[in-house]
C-alpha cells in the first residue's frame, strides 16, 4: 500500500470531537496507514463545537469560495485545515455558517435531530468531492465512517459518476452500532431528485432512517467493514444479499487487516 492514496471521510475524528469507537477508529486507521507510507487525507465537518484556536484551524482561501447547490439553494463552501500534532497528517474541514456554525453536532439541546441534518449530509458529501477535485488528488480508496458521511457513496456513484478523478477509486463504508433516534427530513428524496439521483437509489432512503441511510451506503460501496462488534440484524441481512467483500469486526491486528483489505480491493480493479 505504500504510496497509494486513501481518502478518509468521517463525521467524527479525535482529537477534534470526543473519543468514541467511530472517532477513534477513523483516526487510528488513518494514522497507521500514514505511518506505512500511504498518502492520506482526512475530511470531516467543521462542527461549531470544535475549538478552532486550540486545534489551530485556518481557512484555505484557494480552496474556499465556491457555492454548492443543495435543494436549489446556493450555499458557500469554506475549507479549513489543521495538522494533527506529532502525526504530520492534514485534516480538512468542510464548513458553512448555515449548517455548521451552531455549537452542537447532530442534535439540539432537547436531544432532537436537527431538521436540516439531511442537507448538512448532502453539503458535506459534495464539499468533500469538490475539494478533492480542487486538490487534483485521485484516491485509490475512499473510506467512509459515520452516518453523516454515508451519502458520499451515493453521490460518487450517481451525481459524480462521470468525474474522471474518481474513476478508479474503490469506496469502503464502515458500519458502526451508533444509531440515531427518529428519521431525517422526509423531503430527502426530493432533494436527491433535484440532483438527478435515480428513482431506484432514492427509494432506499424513502424513509430516511439510520438503517436506510447505511443501506444506501452499502449498495453504493465496493467493500464493507464492520466497525463495531455488533450491527443491526436488518443491516446484516441486507448485506448478505450483496456480492461485495466484507471485513468482519477485528479485535486483533485491526490496522493491518484494514490495510490488507484496501490492498485486496485495489488489486481487484
Amino acid at each position: 500500500m505504500k504510496d497509494k492514496r486513501v481518502l478518509f471521510v468521517s463525521s467524527e475524528v479525535v482529537p477534534y470531537l470526543p473519543e468514541t469507537e467511530l472517532s477513534s477508529t477513523a483516526f487510528n486507521v488513518a494514522k497507521n496507514a500514514h505511518s506505512k507510507g500511504v498518502q492520506t487525507r482526512i475530511f470531516m465537518p467543521r462542527f461549531g463545537v470544535i475549538n478552532e484556536r486550540r486545534h489551530q484551524l485556518h481557512e484555505v482561501i484557494r480552496l474556499s469560495g465556491m457555492n454548492l447547490v443543495v435543494n436549489d439553494m446556493d450555499m458557500p463552501l469554506i475549507i479549513k485545515v489543521a495538522s494533527i500534532p506529532k502525526e504530520r497528517m492534514q485534516v480538512y474541514f468542510i464548513d458553512n455558517e448555515e449548517y455548521f456554525k451552531r455549537k452542537a453536532v447532530f442534535t439540539d439541546e432537547d436531544d432532537d435531530l436537527f431538521e436540516d441534518n439531511d442537507e448538512r449530509a448532502i453539503f458535506f458529501a459534495k464539499g468533500v468531492v469538490e475539494t478533492v477535485k480542487k486538490l487534483n488528488w485521485a484516491p485509490d480508496i475512499i473510506h467512509v465512517h459515520g452516518w453523516m458521511a454515508s451519502l458520499l457513496p451515493l453521490y460518487l456513484k450517481e451525481f459524480y459518476n462521470e468525474e474522471p478523478l474518481f474513476t478508479e477509486s474503490k469506496i469502503i463504508t464502515s458500519l458502526y452500532d451508533n444509531p440515531f433516534e427518529g428519521n431525517l427530513d422526509e423531503a430527502l428524496t426530493e432533494k436527491l431528485a433535484f440532483d438527478k439521483i435515480c428513482d431506484k437509489k432514492r427509494a432506499t432512503v424513502k424513509i430516511p432512517s439510520f438503517i436506510n441511510i447505511l443501506k444506501s451506503a452499502i449498495e453504493n460501496s465496493d467493500g464493507i467493514i464492520h466497525g463495531s462488534e455488533t450491527i443491526s440484524e436488518e443491516l446484516s441481512s441486507f448485506l448478505e444479499g450483496k456480492e461485495i467483500p466484507v471485513l468482519e469486526h477485528q479485535v486483533e491486528n485491526t490496522k493491518e487487516s484494514y490495510l490488507n483489505f484496501y490492498a485486496d480491493l485495489i488489486a481487484a480493479k
